[in-house]
């Protein structure tokens, strides 16, 4: 007689994985965002609408400075310069440190303490998300994607198919945590079981992700009971 066992198949586990967004949900970073836009929008003689901050929230340089000069009239054509310009002054805000978002950094704990699987998925370049590992520590992921190591940034869903490739995990399995609409999009779009905590910008209703007002307190088991696992 075969002994049963009260063990799941390794490919009903859930979360076989638990991919992270950083700026917002593991980072409180996006107020230093904030400094920095707004001191360019400033030299190139306008000003950071709110509502064009806004569109920005969880998209890369290239874009966020894209969606500056056309809603100051300049031409995109020299948007180069200006990410460099950004890039640079975010390095210097980033040295200074940044801190973890409530919660964030027990439930990444926890989650490497358990033993599954982390990725790191961000829309953020490599120079400056190197900056925010010495808070972060590499250590605590297995794989780390950048946005400037993926042919299509967020929403598009090949960062986090991506991710869960490098992982070797079923992304219909793994968990994302995200802060923003592009990244919840990205993750919903690849199959993953996408949670939101929104930070700067409120998803709208129809996003079908399962929605957080914090990371504090947030656990594993809390993970596998939202989501039905």
């Amino acid at each position: 007689m075969t002994e049963q066992t009260d063990t799941a198949p390794a490919h009903d586990v859930f979360p076989q994985a638990v991919l992270f967004d950083m700026d917002g949900t593991l980072l409180d970073s996006e107020p230093r965002w904030d400094v920095a836009l707004e001191e360019l929008a400033v030299l190139l003689g306008g000003t950071l609408r709110p509502e064009v901050r806004d569109r920005m929230v969880g998209s890369n340089e290239d874009a966020s400075v894209i969606f500056l000069l056309e809603d100051l009239g300049l031409p995109v054509e020299d948007f180069p310069e200006h990410v460099a310009w950004l890039r640079n002054r975010m390095k210097t805000l980033f040295a200074a440190g940044v801190d973890w978002k409530p919660g964030a950094r027990e439930l990444l704990l926890e989650v490497r303490a358990a033993g599954v699987p982390t990725a790191l998925v961000t829309s953020t370049a490599r120079e400056l998300t190197e900056v925010l590992l010495r808070t972060l520590d590499p250590a605590n992921f297995d794989v780390i994607i950048c946005g400037d190591e993926v042919q299509a940034r967020k929403p598009d869903p090949e960062p986090y198919l991506t991710a869960a490739a490098k992982l070797g995990v079923d992304i219909t399995r793994a968990a994302v945590i995200e802060d923003s609409r592009s990244g919840t999009e990205s993750a919903l779009a690849a199959g993953a079981v996408a949670f939101a905590v929104p930070s700067e910008v409120a998803l709208p209703p129809e996003i079908p992700a399962h929605r957080l007002t914090t990371l504090d307190g947030v656990t594993l088991d809390r993970l596998r009971a939202i989501a039905g696992a």
